[in-house]
């Protein structure tokens, strides 16, 4: 493993294993490793290459973790590491020793290693070809454990959607939910949203008040537009998810709460953390893993999988017969650049639904595709400007929002709606290009 390629270091696949063999397969942020193990007694896992498995991550000690391989499974001792081992979301004590099943997800600094069962002949990662494979891979990973997630895509590829996914396959999956929009809060209003506050905390404060962190104890915070929280309360969310306490607005004393972290932007998070637009220190929390969602330009293999399940979806939201796509409309579906990803097709699904009666024709798709302003040539203004799969980024986004300004007539608020963001964000993104304000 001390030899392994750049391009092995990338999700490739590992070689074929011998059978009746257990394997180690690891995963962190831009890589991988895949090694074999014996069949029974133990190995080091550790950053040294004399070590028995090498895991080449910062976050890993020398000699991290003793593993011990058994019939039923693997029992993990950390070595007084530097950034611990977590099984289940708590973390080991030096020379503790803990029993894992057969792939079960396993916190070794900021990596996550499951050790596949003997019984598996090939342990390897999905095809790098099929990006949406390995970030369901990811997802199926990171769900079991407490690490915190951070998701990175454009606007409507689905972020919240895998939130959700990653809640309900953990150990969490009972508790609460919250997911909390961090563009849409009035910035007067965040502390007291986030931390809650106390009766006669301030005016208008006519009783005691749980805020939304200390509602969600026990459960899963999604702080979604996270990039855009205000500098001034990065602060305060930073001091309490580190003291895993909220203290409300107007308190005295610090209350406790216990969540899982999962966040998302649609931003260049680290690039704003090093240009001092957003706290290091708070990406570097936010950040225990990044995974990055692919636009929909980008999955287009999947679009008519897609569309059949929001006709499915919409048939029953709508209280109707579902209608059938033709090939026509998916043609249609499949030549369309998508900037709103699968939000917009969502979109498209559901006013396609309302054009059809039994059959979802390519004409349904072309009135779909319409603006919500008016005028025609403004959605052709949409889809030519941004048509460029390769045109991604910040030139990207800054296309986006101007041909969104241009199909809504320079309405801010109807801009936003068609972009899938809060106005507030709009705003800001107006001021970050230095594009011309329209009117209000």
């Amino acid at each position: 493993m001390a030899d392994r390629s750049e391009a092995e270091e990338t999700y490739e696949a590992g070689p074929e294993q011998p059978r009746g063999y257990p394997r180690l397969v690891a995963l962190w942020d831009g890589g991988g490793a895949s090694s074999p193990l014996p069949q029974s007694g133990s190995v080091i896992v550790g950053r040294n290459r004399d070590a028995g498995v090498v895991l080449d991550h910062g976050s890993v000690s020398r000699k991290h973790a003793r593993l011990e391989i058994r019939e039923d499974g693997v029992v993990w001792e950390d070595l007084e590491s530097a950034n611990g081992v977590r099984i289940r979301g708590r973390k080991l004590a030096p020379s503790e020793r803990v029993a894992v099943s057969w792939d079960e997800p396993v916190e070794v600094g900021l990596t996550i290693v499951v050790v596949r069962s003997p019984s598996t002949e090939r342990a390897s990662l999905p095809p790098s070809e099929s990006p949406m494979v390995q970030v369901e891979q990811w997802i199926r990973l990171v769900a079991g454990t407490d690490m915190p997630v951070l998701l990175l895509g454009e606007t409507g590829v689905g972020k919240g959607y895998f939130a959700r996914t990653i809640h309900d396959r953990s150990a969490r999956a009972s508790g609460p939910f919250v997911h909390i929009n961090c563009a849409a809060i009035p910035d007067n209003l965040l502390e007291s949203e986030l931390f809650g506050h106390e009766r006669g905390a301030f005016t208008g404060a006519a009783q005691a008040k749980i805020g939304l962190l200390e509602s969600a104890s026990g459960g899963t915070v999604f702080l979604d537009e996270v990039g855009d929280l205000p500098l001034s309360a990065q602060s305060k969310l930073l001091v309490a998810l580190e003291r895993r306490e909220v203290m409300r607005v107007g308190a005295l004393q610090p209350r406790p709460f216990d969540v899982r972290l999962i966040s998302a932007t649609n931003r260049s998070i680290e690039g704003d953390a090093a240009g001092g637009r957003f706290r290091q220190d708070l990406y570097y929390r936010l950040a225990g893993l990044p995974i990055r969602i692919p636009s929909l330009r980008d999955r287009q293999d999947e679009i008519r999988a897609l569309a059949s399940r929001f006709v499915v979806e919409a048939a029953r939201r709508l209280r109707r017969t579902e209608p059938a796509l033709s090939e026509g409309a998916l043609r249609a579906l499949v030549r369309h650049s998508w900037p709103g990803n699968v939000r917009e097709l969502i979109t498209v699904i559901d006013r396609a639904m309302l054009h059809a009666p039994s059959v979802i024709g390519e004409e349904h798709i072309a009135l779909a595709m319409g603006p919500i302003a008016s005028s025609a040539p403004a959605a052709q203004t949409i889809s030519t400007r941004a048509s460029d799969p390769s045109d991604g980024g910040e030139t990207g986004e800054r296309e986006r929002i101007l041909a969104a300004l241009d199909a809504c007539a320079g309405n801010q608020s109807r801009a936003a709606k068609m972009l899938g963001i809060a106005r507030r964000t709009l705003i800001n993104r107006i001021e970050q290009y230095g594009l011309p304000r329209p009117r209000k």
